[in-house]
């Protein structure tokens, strides 16, 4: 059962697309595109919040070491 189908994947991954049927797209220059902007917005927001984060724990709302950390319970 394993020959044969490795021998069918074999024989399809050698009969793949002719050079001249596989073309660069418009839709998927835009497709990289947005994903470049999801990245870039993903990155300004947890730049946001570690800088939330950073002046929370200056201002002593969030406890700066982890003994702070298991000496308190977590307040509702």
């Amino acid at each position: 059962m394993n020959s044969l189908i490795t021998t069918v994947v074999t024989t399809w991954a050698s009969q793949g697309p002719k050079p001249e049927d596989v073309k660069a797209g418009w839709t998927a220059f835009v497709v990289f595109l947005l994903l470049l902007v999801a990245v870039a917005l993903l990155g300004w927001s947890l730049s946001r919040q570690l800088k939330k984060a950073e002046r929370n724990k200056e201002a002593g709302i969030l406890p700066s070491s982890k003994k702070e950390r298991q000496g308190h319970a977590p307040q509702a």
